[in-house]
């Protein structure tokens, strides 16, 4: 049994300027998945203190109060969103927390009540429960690479590769919209990989958003990054294109 810890908050739901959607909300703090990119999530919470250490990140805390929240919030916010987004700064479907999995369902089917759709991005697995919500949500998972070497390097917490790309075919072949995340894909001097690879095994998705690594002395050494990128970057272009595939390149990650 995973430990969870358990907190309460004033407001849950805010405005944001992220391309995912208008509106967002982090309905846990910290996440069990542990991402060593570094985690841009991470830095942010021991900066601001709201975290002490990675142990304590590591250990996520609900918040109990999340659908009383948005019960309250709703009525007078529904008409301002296009859409919300689960979740910036943790992972709304977290490997082995059963607890947080139904809160976050749970909250997607309230937030649906009010005729709002919802975008979740995803390190864990999606629960097939969300096959019954409104089609016009949208379900993504990142994936940065096939190799579960690295993966276990990288995100030990979070959900095998094949574990996530299942998941999100089970959305996918029930009329669900997908999406995947390839972000941040790392420089040839962390790992050797194909993107092609990755992109023929997610060709069934909707849409793919693809971005570099940032925060990393590793990367930042690396001496072709800018060209690597560049080259990467019309890799998912050209694929999408040809495949009827809608895409976005993150800021910063094409430099022409």
């Amino acid at each position: 049994m995973h430990e969870l810890q358990h907190i309460t908050r004033k407001s849950m739901l805010y405005k944001t300027e992220v391309e995912y959607g208008n509106w967002a909300m982090n309905h846990v703090q910290g996440c069990s998945h542990g991402c060593l990119y570094p985690c841009y999530a991470y830095l942010m919470a021991k900066r601001f203190g709201r975290v002490s250490s990675y142990e304590q990140w590591c250990t996520p805390a609900i918040v109990d109060n999340t659908l009383e929240l948005l019960a309250k919030e709703l009525p007078k916010l529904a008409k301002k969103i296009d859409s919300v987004q689960l979740c910036f700064t943790t992972d709304p479907f977290m490997y082995g927390y059963d607890e947080i999995c139904q809160m976050s369902v749970d909250a997607i089917r309230l937030i649906n009540s009010f005729d709002v759709p919802c975008t979740a991005l995803s390190k864990g697995v999606l629960p097939e429960e969300l096959k019954s919500l409104s089609q016009k949500n949208a379900y993504g998972i990142t994936l940065i690479s096939l190799n579960e070497q690295y993966r276990q390097k990288t995100e030990p917490g979070a959900a095998p590769y094949v574990e996530r790309i299942a998941s999100l075919k089970k959305l996918h072949d029930n009329g669900q919209q997908t999406w995947v995340s390839i972000e941040p894909y790392p420089t040839p001097n962390l790992l050797e990989q194909d993107l092609g690879e990755i992109l023929k095994t997610i060709s069934f998705v909707d849409k793919i958003i693809f971005g570099r690594t940032h925060y990393n002395k590793v990367v930042s050494a690396y001496k072709q990054c800018r060209e690597f990128y560049n080259e990467q970057s019309h890799k998912v272009i050209d694929f999408c294109q040809e495949n009827d595939i809608a895409y976005h390149i993150k800021d910063g990650t094409l430099q022409e």
